[in-house]
Protein backbone atom coordinates (compact mmCIF):
# COMPACT_ATOMS: atom_id res chain seq x y z
CA UNK A 1 0.00 0.00 0.00
CA UNK A 2 3.13 2.54 0.53
CA UNK A 3 4.67 1.73 -2.40
CA UNK A 4 1.28 2.75 -4.74
CA UNK A 5 1.06 5.62 -2.30
CA UNK A 6 5.00 6.81 -3.25
CA UNK A 7 4.18 6.02 -6.78
CA UNK A 8 0.79 8.19 -6.90
CA UNK A 9 2.87 10.48 -5.55
CA UNK A 10 5.92 10.53 -7.65
CA UNK A 11 3.45 11.79 -10.75
CA UNK A 12 3.16 14.77 -9.20
CA UNK A 13 6.40 15.51 -8.78
CA UNK A 14 7.45 17.26 -11.92
CA UNK A 15 4.17 19.81 -11.22
CA UNK A 16 5.04 20.50 -7.91
CA UNK A 17 8.40 21.32 -8.96
CA UNK A 18 7.36 23.95 -11.52
CA UNK A 19 5.14 25.15 -9.11
CA UNK A 20 7.59 26.05 -6.42
CA UNK A 21 9.89 27.38 -9.32
CA UNK A 22 6.63 29.96 -10.35
CA UNK A 23 6.47 30.79 -7.14
CA UNK A 24 9.88 31.38 -6.00
CA UNK A 25 10.02 33.51 -9.00
CA UNK A 26 7.59 36.35 -7.75
CA UNK A 27 9.80 37.20 -5.30
CA UNK A 28 12.12 39.01 -7.78
CA UNK A 29 8.97 41.33 -7.85
CA UNK A 30 10.23 42.89 -4.24
CA UNK A 31 14.37 42.55 -4.34
CA UNK A 32 16.48 44.97 -4.19
CA UNK A 33 18.17 44.13 -7.30
CA UNK A 34 15.17 43.48 -9.91
CA UNK A 35 15.06 43.88 -13.41
CA UNK A 36 10.86 43.83 -13.17
CA UNK A 37 10.54 46.56 -11.32
CA UNK A 38 12.54 49.17 -13.44
CA UNK A 39 12.84 52.74 -12.11
CA UNK A 40 13.80 54.63 -15.38
CA UNK A 41 13.31 54.52 -18.77
CA UNK A 42 16.45 52.23 -20.26
CA UNK A 43 15.31 49.98 -17.86
CA UNK A 44 11.69 49.95 -18.66
CA UNK A 45 12.78 49.53 -22.37
CA UNK A 46 14.27 46.52 -21.37
CA UNK A 47 11.34 45.01 -19.34
CA UNK A 48 9.14 45.33 -22.26
CA UNK A 49 11.46 44.08 -24.60
CA UNK A 50 11.45 40.73 -21.71
CA UNK A 51 7.68 40.93 -21.95
CA UNK A 52 7.27 40.82 -25.62
CA UNK A 53 9.50 38.15 -26.04
CA UNK A 54 8.21 36.33 -23.35
CA UNK A 55 3.86 36.51 -24.46
CA UNK A 56 5.67 35.76 -27.92
CA UNK A 57 7.46 32.16 -26.52
CA UNK A 58 4.07 31.62 -24.58
CA UNK A 59 2.31 31.56 -28.11
CA UNK A 60 4.91 29.43 -29.40
CA UNK A 61 4.45 26.95 -26.32
CA UNK A 62 0.42 26.97 -26.75
CA UNK A 63 0.36 26.23 -30.61
CA UNK A 64 2.87 23.57 -30.26
CA UNK A 65 1.48 21.57 -27.13
CA UNK A 66 -1.43 21.61 -29.28
CA UNK A 67 -0.85 20.25 -32.01
CA UNK A 68 1.43 17.48 -30.08
CA UNK A 69 -2.10 16.55 -28.06
CA UNK A 70 -3.97 16.45 -31.24
CA UNK A 71 -1.77 14.06 -32.76
CA UNK A 72 -1.04 12.36 -29.69
CA UNK A 73 -5.18 11.76 -29.81
CA UNK A 74 -5.78 11.20 -33.35
CA UNK A 75 -2.94 8.98 -34.27
CA UNK A 76 -2.71 7.14 -31.40
CA UNK A 77 -2.98 2.99 -31.36
CA UNK A 78 -6.16 2.17 -31.85
CA UNK A 79 -7.75 -1.54 -29.88
CA UNK A 80 -6.42 -4.56 -31.75
CA UNK A 81 -4.15 -2.47 -34.22
CA UNK A 82 -0.81 -4.40 -34.82
CA UNK A 83 0.18 -3.07 -37.78
CA UNK A 84 2.84 0.30 -38.12
CA UNK A 85 0.00 2.97 -39.81
CA UNK A 86 0.55 4.11 -42.91
CA UNK A 87 4.16 6.26 -42.92
CA UNK A 88 4.34 9.73 -44.80
CA UNK A 89 7.16 11.23 -45.66
CA UNK A 90 8.08 14.36 -47.06
CA UNK A 91 5.33 17.05 -46.55
CA UNK A 92 6.43 19.86 -48.15
CA UNK A 93 4.02 21.95 -46.89
CA UNK A 94 4.99 20.92 -43.53
CA UNK A 95 8.84 21.91 -43.83
CA UNK A 96 8.25 24.85 -45.47
CA UNK A 97 5.80 26.13 -42.45
CA UNK A 98 8.66 24.70 -39.45
CA UNK A 99 11.15 26.42 -41.56
CA UNK A 100 9.96 30.11 -42.41
CA UNK A 101 7.45 30.60 -39.21
CA UNK A 102 10.18 30.04 -36.75
CA UNK A 103 12.93 32.31 -39.16
CA UNK A 104 9.94 35.18 -38.98
CA UNK A 105 9.65 34.87 -35.31
CA UNK A 106 13.51 35.30 -34.86
CA UNK A 107 13.29 38.05 -37.37
CA UNK A 108 9.97 39.76 -34.76
CA UNK A 109 12.85 39.24 -31.54
CA UNK A 110 15.90 40.45 -33.51
CA UNK A 111 14.11 43.80 -34.65
CA UNK A 112 13.23 44.33 -31.22
CA UNK A 113 16.34 43.47 -29.60
CA UNK A 114 18.27 45.54 -32.39
CA UNK A 115 15.88 48.18 -31.45
CA UNK A 116 16.21 48.95 -27.54
CA UNK A 117 20.23 48.07 -28.29
CA UNK A 118 20.61 51.37 -30.28
CA UNK A 119 18.50 52.52 -28.14
CA UNK A 120 20.30 51.67 -24.76
CA UNK A 121 23.73 52.73 -26.12
CA UNK A 122 25.42 55.59 -24.67
CA UNK A 123 28.21 57.91 -26.45
CA UNK A 124 29.69 60.99 -25.59
CA UNK A 125 27.04 63.01 -27.78
CA UNK A 126 23.97 61.92 -25.60
CA UNK A 127 22.08 65.03 -25.45
CA UNK A 128 21.19 66.75 -21.74
CA UNK A 129 23.37 63.81 -20.27
CA UNK A 130 26.11 64.14 -17.32
CA UNK A 131 28.92 62.56 -18.01
CA UNK A 132 30.25 60.10 -15.39
CA UNK A 133 33.64 58.28 -15.53
CA UNK A 134 33.84 54.55 -13.97
CA UNK A 135 36.56 52.48 -13.61
CA UNK A 136 36.26 49.16 -12.46
CA UNK A 137 39.20 48.06 -9.88
CA UNK A 138 39.79 44.57 -8.01
CA UNK A 139 37.27 44.97 -6.29
CA UNK A 140 35.37 48.16 -6.65
CA UNK A 141 34.67 51.24 -8.05
CA UNK A 142 35.66 54.34 -9.11
CA UNK A 143 33.66 57.53 -10.19
CA UNK A 144 34.75 60.67 -11.37
CA UNK A 145 32.34 63.44 -12.29
CA UNK A 146 34.70 65.50 -14.74
CA UNK A 147 32.30 68.50 -15.12
CA UNK A 148 31.59 68.90 -11.33
CA UNK A 149 35.25 68.00 -10.21
CA UNK A 150 34.49 65.34 -7.71
CA UNK A 151 36.00 62.12 -7.27
CA UNK A 152 34.28 59.27 -5.23
CA UNK A 153 34.09 55.90 -4.77
CA UNK A 154 31.18 52.56 -4.94
CA UNK A 155 28.55 55.10 -4.65
CA UNK A 156 27.33 56.27 -7.27
CA UNK A 157 25.12 60.09 -6.88
CA UNK A 158 23.06 61.43 -9.53
CA UNK A 159 20.25 63.93 -9.94
CA UNK A 160 16.35 62.60 -10.87
CA UNK A 161 15.41 63.03 -13.82
CA UNK A 162 18.42 63.84 -15.43
CA UNK A 163 20.19 61.68 -18.41
CA UNK A 164 23.62 59.73 -16.68
CA UNK A 165 26.34 59.60 -19.46
CA UNK A 166 28.61 56.50 -18.45
CA UNK A 167 32.09 56.07 -19.75
CA UNK A 168 33.16 52.57 -18.61
CA UNK A 169 36.56 51.23 -18.82
CA UNK A 170 38.58 48.83 -16.40
CA UNK A 171 42.06 49.54 -14.39
CA UNK A 172 42.73 45.56 -14.58
CA UNK A 173 40.59 42.58 -15.91
CA UNK A 174 36.87 41.97 -17.38
CA UNK A 175 33.94 43.94 -14.96
CA UNK A 176 30.69 44.53 -15.81
CA UNK A 177 28.90 47.16 -14.36
CA UNK A 178 24.72 45.90 -13.62
CA UNK A 179 22.03 48.00 -11.56
CA UNK A 180 18.89 46.02 -12.91
CA UNK A 181 16.13 48.53 -11.97
CA UNK A 182 18.23 51.38 -14.22
CA UNK A 183 19.96 49.58 -17.05
CA UNK A 184 21.07 46.25 -17.97
CA UNK A 185 25.21 44.95 -17.50
CA UNK A 186 27.79 46.87 -20.15
CA UNK A 187 31.43 45.17 -19.60
CA UNK A 188 34.13 47.36 -18.62
CA UNK A 189 37.26 46.28 -20.71
CA UNK A 190 40.61 47.31 -20.12
CA UNK A 191 42.22 49.85 -22.54
CA UNK A 192 38.52 50.46 -24.10
CA UNK A 193 35.70 52.61 -22.89
CA UNK A 194 31.92 51.21 -23.26
CA UNK A 195 29.20 54.54 -23.14
CA UNK A 196 25.76 53.74 -21.68
CA UNK A 197 23.18 56.00 -19.98
CA UNK A 198 20.29 55.90 -17.89
CA UNK A 199 17.91 57.94 -15.70
CA UNK A 200 16.61 57.68 -11.94
CA UNK A 201 12.81 58.59 -12.61
CA UNK A 202 12.87 58.86 -8.52
CA UNK A 203 14.77 59.41 -5.34
CA UNK A 204 15.89 56.29 -3.89
CA UNK A 205 19.21 53.83 -3.54
CA UNK A 206 19.60 51.45 -6.56
CA UNK A 207 21.52 48.32 -6.02
CA UNK A 208 23.98 46.69 -8.41
CA UNK A 209 27.05 44.81 -8.74
CA UNK A 210 30.01 43.39 -11.10
CA UNK A 211 27.94 40.73 -13.49
CA UNK A 212 31.88 39.55 -14.74
CA UNK A 213 34.23 37.47 -12.51
CA UNK A 214 36.37 39.29 -12.05
CA UNK A 215 38.42 37.61 -8.92
CA UNK A 216 37.74 36.28 -5.41
CA UNK A 217 36.16 39.06 -4.34
CA UNK A 218 33.91 39.22 -7.47
CA UNK A 219 30.66 38.55 -5.47
CA UNK A 220 31.29 41.65 -3.19
CA UNK A 221 32.10 43.69 -5.86
CA UNK A 222 28.72 46.04 -5.12
CA UNK A 223 27.67 49.57 -6.12
CA UNK A 224 25.06 51.88 -4.67
CA UNK A 225 23.37 54.48 -7.12
CA UNK A 226 21.59 57.39 -4.53
CA UNK A 227 19.39 58.89 -7.14
CA UNK A 228 18.60 62.62 -5.15
CA UNK A 229 16.92 65.51 -5.89
CA UNK A 230 18.66 68.19 -7.59
CA UNK A 231 18.63 70.12 -4.48
CA UNK A 232 20.15 67.23 -2.61
CA UNK A 233 22.67 66.54 -5.41
CA UNK A 234 23.77 70.10 -5.24
CA UNK A 235 24.41 69.50 -1.94
CA UNK A 236 26.35 66.71 -2.08
CA UNK A 237 28.79 68.21 -4.44
CA UNK A 238 29.20 70.96 -2.61
CA UNK A 239 30.22 68.66 0.21
CA UNK A 240 32.90 66.97 -1.99
CA UNK A 241 34.52 70.54 -3.55
CA UNK A 242 35.20 71.53 -0.50
CA UNK A 243 35.42 68.78 2.29
CA UNK A 244 36.67 69.20 5.94
CA UNK A 245 39.38 66.92 6.50
CA UNK A 246 41.02 68.46 9.54
CA UNK A 247 40.82 66.28 12.36
CA UNK A 248 39.73 68.30 15.76
CA UNK A 249 40.44 65.66 18.49
CA UNK A 250 43.60 64.46 19.53
CA UNK A 251 42.96 60.99 18.98
CA UNK A 252 41.95 61.92 15.24
CA UNK A 253 44.99 63.93 14.81
CA UNK A 254 47.36 60.95 15.88
CA UNK A 255 45.40 58.92 13.22
CA UNK A 256 46.48 61.20 10.82
CA UNK A 257 49.72 60.80 11.24
CA UNK A 258 49.10 56.69 11.35
CA UNK A 259 47.43 57.16 7.97
CA UNK A 260 50.92 59.28 6.41
CA UNK A 261 53.37 56.81 7.68
CA UNK A 262 52.04 53.20 7.51
CA UNK A 263 51.15 53.29 4.00
CA UNK A 264 47.55 54.10 3.78
CA UNK A 265 48.75 57.62 2.21
CA UNK A 266 50.35 55.36 -0.58
CA UNK A 267 46.70 53.95 -1.89
CA UNK A 268 44.22 56.22 -0.85
CA UNK A 269 43.70 59.88 -1.75
CA UNK A 270 41.39 62.04 1.14
CA UNK A 271 40.30 65.27 0.01
CA UNK A 272 41.49 68.60 1.79
CA UNK A 273 44.79 67.15 2.68
CA UNK A 274 47.93 65.85 0.62
CA UNK A 275 46.78 62.48 0.90
CA UNK A 276 46.56 61.58 -2.59
CA UNK A 277 47.09 57.99 -3.19
CA UNK A 278 45.63 56.77 -6.14
CA UNK A 279 45.57 52.68 -6.02
CA UNK A 280 42.73 52.29 -3.69
CA UNK A 281 39.37 53.97 -3.42
CA UNK A 282 38.87 57.53 -2.34
CA UNK A 283 37.99 58.30 1.11
CA UNK A 284 37.08 62.19 1.16
CA UNK A 285 33.51 62.14 2.57
CA UNK A 286 34.15 58.70 4.07
CA UNK A 287 31.25 59.55 7.01
CA UNK A 288 28.10 60.42 4.06
CA UNK A 289 28.27 56.89 2.74
CA UNK A 290 26.00 54.53 3.79
CA UNK A 291 28.95 51.31 3.49
CA UNK A 292 32.08 50.22 3.47
CA UNK A 293 33.87 47.79 1.55
CA UNK A 294 32.53 47.97 -1.83
CA UNK A 295 28.73 48.11 -0.05
CA UNK A 296 29.52 44.56 1.68
CA UNK A 297 29.01 46.01 5.17
CA UNK A 298 27.04 48.95 6.48
CA UNK A 299 29.35 52.39 7.58
CA UNK A 300 29.23 51.54 11.11
CA UNK A 301 32.57 52.18 13.66
CA UNK A 302 32.92 48.53 14.53
CA UNK A 303 32.61 47.63 11.36
CA UNK A 304 35.30 50.04 10.34
CA UNK A 305 37.51 49.36 13.32
CA UNK A 306 37.39 45.70 12.08
CA UNK A 307 37.69 46.63 8.83
CA UNK A 308 40.97 48.47 9.08
CA UNK A 309 42.64 45.86 11.77
CA UNK A 310 42.44 42.99 9.16
CA UNK A 311 40.40 43.63 5.79
CA UNK A 312 41.63 40.14 4.16
CA UNK A 313 39.81 38.57 7.14
CA UNK A 314 36.04 40.41 6.23
CA UNK A 315 36.49 40.65 2.56
CA UNK A 316 38.67 37.45 1.06
CA UNK A 317 40.21 38.56 -2.42
CA UNK A 318 40.70 42.30 -0.98
CA UNK A 319 44.09 43.96 -2.07
CA UNK A 320 44.12 46.07 1.11
CA UNK A 321 46.55 44.38 3.23
CA UNK A 322 46.24 43.71 7.10
CA UNK A 323 47.34 45.66 9.59
CA UNK A 324 47.01 43.23 12.24
CA UNK A 325 50.14 43.62 13.68
CA UNK A 326 48.49 47.23 15.03
CA UNK A 327 47.53 47.69 18.57
CA UNK A 328 44.39 48.74 19.90
CA UNK A 329 44.91 52.00 20.36
CA UNK A 330 45.96 52.41 17.09
CA UNK A 331 43.37 51.46 15.13
CA UNK A 332 41.07 53.39 17.28
CA UNK A 333 43.34 56.68 15.94
CA UNK A 334 42.73 55.63 12.67
CA UNK A 335 38.96 54.44 12.97
CA UNK A 336 38.58 58.71 14.59
CA UNK A 337 40.33 60.11 11.97
CA UNK A 338 38.50 58.02 8.90
CA UNK A 339 35.05 59.56 10.96
CA UNK A 340 36.11 63.07 10.98
CA UNK A 341 36.18 62.80 6.97
CA UNK A 342 32.99 65.25 6.37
Amino acid sequence: MGRKRWKKMARWAPAAAVAMLALSGCGFLQGRQSVLDPAGPVAQGQLGLIESSFWIMIEIFIVVSAVLVVALIRFRARPGQTELPPQVHGDNRLEFLWTIVPALLLALLAVGTVKQSFADAGSPLVPHSMLVQVTGHQFWWAFTYPSLGVVTANELHVPVGQKIELALTSADVLHSFWVPRLAGKTDLVPGKINYIWFQADKPGLYYGQCAEFCGTGHADMRLIVDAQTPAKFNQWVATMSHPVSTPTTALAKEGEKLFGTIGCSTCHTVGGTTFAGAVGPSLTDLTGRLMIASNTYPNTPKNLYNWVHDAPSMKPGVLMPSFSYLKAPQVKALVAFLESLK
